[in-house]
């Protein structure tokens, strides 16, 4: 089997162009996000994308359009109780994706002919992507990306010292919501390719990887972007020749690439 073959497919070419850019935008807003100890968010907000997929199934909508305004709502309503002190974090996120969990099994449940659908949404099927679906891909994850370089610095400084930031008139506040809107739409995405079970660790293992090796907060973005691109392209090229599910395969690689990282990287 040649490997240059995999790339005359349409359906492995829209794959690889989408993987590519929302391990891009998984990788910049990852750091932040670990760093914030929000890491678990990613996980939280899969369950709530597989509830408001499975809904929008059974309605017959269009599965992104529905699925990232809901997302980011919730994403907004995790911050907002966060920050309340009224539940803790790890308790929020718990009772928000384990709640849109059951909604998404209960809808599943009763409607007829969704099985593939919803494999799709658990263990994701990026291989599956329209081009319209390819598209709105491109032009979210664009956009991403886009908006973290332009607000980069109010990023760093809300991520490293919100009080300071805020004591210097920054809107912390208004930052933090943007991060949390941006998970959102990646995570969304991400879904596609990796599943609600396995999209945080799109978030949470290159910039684990990242942090064995760098020390800035550039340095250890730059590096996080380089692993989540490199660990995707080989998980898509192991998938190929091994046919083994996508989004474990890239999973396995990034676990490897977390292993020598913590071997060869900094110690302490």
């Amino acid at each position: 089997m040649s490997l240059l073959s995999m790339f005359s497919y349409h359906f492995m070419q829209r794959a690889l162009l989408v993987g590519v850019l929302v391990s891009l935008c998984a990788a910049l807003l990852g750091v932040s996000l670990v760093l914030k100890r929000y890491s678990m968010i990613g996980d939280g907000l899969s369950h709530v994308g597989f509830g408001a997929l499975a809904i929008a199934s059974a309605l017959r909508l269009a599965p992104l359009a529905v699925t990232v305004p809901v997302v980011a709502a919730a994403a907004v309503l995790l911050l907002r109780v966060r920050g309340s002190g009224r539940v803790k974090g790890d308790a929020a996120i718990a009772i928000i994706s384990s709640s849109a969990l059951a909604i998404g099994v209960i809808v599943v449940s009763l409607t007829r002919g969704m099985s593939t659908e919803v494999t799709s949404y658990l263990f994701g099927s990026i291989l599956s992507l329209s081009r319209g679906d390819t598209v709105l891909s491109v032009i979210l994850s664009l956009a991403v990306i886009a908006l973290f370089v332009l607000l980069y610095p109010r990023l760093f400084a809300v991520t490293f010292d919100e009080t300071f930031a805020r004591a210097t008139g920054a809107r912390a506040e208004l930052y933090n919501t943007l991060l949390a809107v941006l998970t959102a739409v990646t995570v969304v995405l991400g879904m596609r390719m990796m599943g609600a079970l396995l999209i945080s660790s799109l978030i949470i293992f290159p910039a684990i990887s990242a942090m064995r090796l760098c020390r800035s907060f550039r340095g250890v973005i730059l590096c996080a972007a380089a692993i989540s691109v490199i660990c995707f392209l080989f998980g898509m090229t192991g998938s190929y020749v091994f046919e083994t599910p996508s989004g474990a395969s890239i999973v396995a690689a990034e676990l490897i690439a977390f292993g020598f990282c913590s071997l060869f990287g900094r110690k302490g």
